[in-house]
């Protein structure tokens, strides 16, 4: 019987004064059972900003090699702000998540995305104003050292993807000698957090990806009735869409509307597991099909206020504290107009949600201190792994982050889509070279390129299940 191990953990609210409050971060362990192969520690964590990390030991070890679990403890742990750890809240209903998470400027424009984002910034002071200006990467990172300390380790080794490789940077950068093997998956470019290479960047990785999809579903044709070239499917999305701003599909289960078709079309570019019900959604839509529409409504989790529950509410409300503590956003409202109508003409998919107002542009603080910049300095031991056409941190960031770390890092760049690479979006390339870094020490001697595996491909193509859509299309 697998024993997952939990604990938790004092730490200062405010490493600059480290004497002052205190909060809470629980932590858990998975132990290597076989004592003769065990190396240390491997730090996770599984993405967010605001997701938990305590049960994500369990979760890697499903899919992990036997070699990983062996050479491990695996130790997760939820951030600060998050979960089981001292949580913040801004109080959300399950309206307020979407249309702060996911701000389509139409219908209202960006002055009213601009409203919605005023009112959940009070809203997050109002609740939790002591803790907020706190609950940064830069402070979760100080959190992971003093756990690393608290299991008597002199070093730690990390894997991290999405947000995760962001916080995997900067410990390193923080601590680079306390920083055994780092893998960073699916790279958020640490050096222009967070508007730039975490929301913008969704414009041109979503043009990237889509061609993924539309040849899906163009190869379907006669299952899903789109269009058989990419530019019929394409052009298909736009028209749909627009009919549903006009008049959204009424379904058993809730209202379709074109902003909710959209924000399923860019989960979709996540995963290829994804492609078969989303098509089948746009066909059902294209047919006017209410009720296939509503039952694929009830899959992707469209309508499910009922499950928006204070643990979902404290993940919108933690993702929220991070991204708007880390780094200043601009305040201008015209700032976001202007770009909106930029990024949309440029990048017509995605380009207006990415580049649109959140509430960080009324947030009541100002960062307590810059961002972390990727360091230079220390060992060669960072492992970066990067899909080519990833949507919502796509390669160019991966690369950027290579050349910020320098000598420090090399990059696996891998030729398929979506986002995640180590046993997520499995390929075999990729999955080898990671755990024999990880568990052999084994670097490859330059960058390097691993090809889509063909047959993983067809098998995620063939999949007929989907993840639940989140609050919102950007990374997690």
């Amino acid at each position: 019987m697998v024993t997952l191990q939990c604990a938790t953990l004092r730490v200062p609210l405010d490493y600059r004064r480290p004497a002052g409050r205190t909060i809470t971060v629980a932590v858990s362990r998975l132990r290597s059972t076989n004592p003769g192969a065990r190396r240390g520690v491997l730090l996770l964590d599984p993405g967010g900003p605001g997701d938990p990390g305590l049960g994500y030991p369990l979760e890697l070890a499903q899919m992990a090699p036997q070699r990983l679990l062996d050479a491990y403890d695996l130790v997760g742990f939820d951030p600060r702000g998050v979960g089981h750890s001292t949580p913040v809240t801004c109080g959300l209903s399950f309206e307020q998540a979407i249309k702060a998470t996911a701000p389509w400027p139409l219908p209202g424009g960006v002055a009213e995305n601009a409203r919605v984002a005023r009112t959940v910034a009070r809203q997050c002071t109002a609740r939790s104003g002591a803790l907020l200006p706190f609950v940064t990467t830069a402070n979760t990172a100080r959190d992971m050292d003093r756990i690393r300390a608290a299991l008597g380790e002199q070093r730690v080794s990390y894997y991290g993807v999405s947000y995760g490789s962001y916080l995997g940077a900067v410990y390193a950068s923080l601590f680079p000698r306390r920083t055994d093997r780092g893998v960073l998956d699916s790279v958020t470019e640490p050096n222009h957090v967070w508007r730039e290479s975490g929301f913008r960047v969704a414009g041109p990785g979503v043009e990237l990806r889509f061609p993924d999809f539309a040849r899906f579903a163009a190869d379907h044709d006669a299952t899903y009735h789109l269009g058989t070239t990419v530019a019929q499917v394409r052009a298909r999305y736009f028209a749909l869409a627009a009919g549903l701003d006009r008049r959204p599909l009424a379904t058993p289960s809730g209202k379709l509307t074109g902003n909710l078709f959209r924000t399923v079309t860019l989960e979709s570019m996540f995963g290829d597991q994804a492609f078969p019900p989303t098509a089948q959604l746009w066909r059902a839509v294209q047919e006017g099909d209410a009720r296939t529409a509503g039952a694929l409504g009830d899959l992707f989790g469209l309508w499910d206020a009922a499950g928006f529950d204070a643990a979902t509410e404290n993940t919108v409300a933690a993702n929220l504290a991070v991204i708007c503590d880390d780094a200043s956003w601009p305040r201008s409202v015209s700032r976001y107009e202007h770009d909106v109508r930029h990024d949309s003409r440029r990048y017509p998919i995605a380009g207006a949600l990415a580049a649109d107002i959140w509430p960080c542009a009324f947030w009541p603080n100002q960062p307590l201190e810059p961002p972390v910049k990727a360091g230079r300095h220390g060992p060669h031991n960072l492992l970066l792994v990067n899909n080519l056409r990833d949507p919502a941190t796509p390669y160019s960031g991966a690369v950027a982050t290579r050349h910020d770390f320098g000598d420090r890092g090399r990059l696996v760049a891998v030729d398929q889509g979506g986002h995640g690479v180590y046993l997520v979006n499995p390929n075999a390339c990729a999955n080898s070279t990671v755990t024999r870094w990880l568990v052999d020490g084994t670097m490859p001697a330059r960058d390097t390129v691993c090809p889509e595996d063909p047959d993983t491909a067809r098998t995620k193509a063939a999949s007929r299940m989907a993840p639940a859509v989140r609050s919102s299309p950007f990374p997690r």
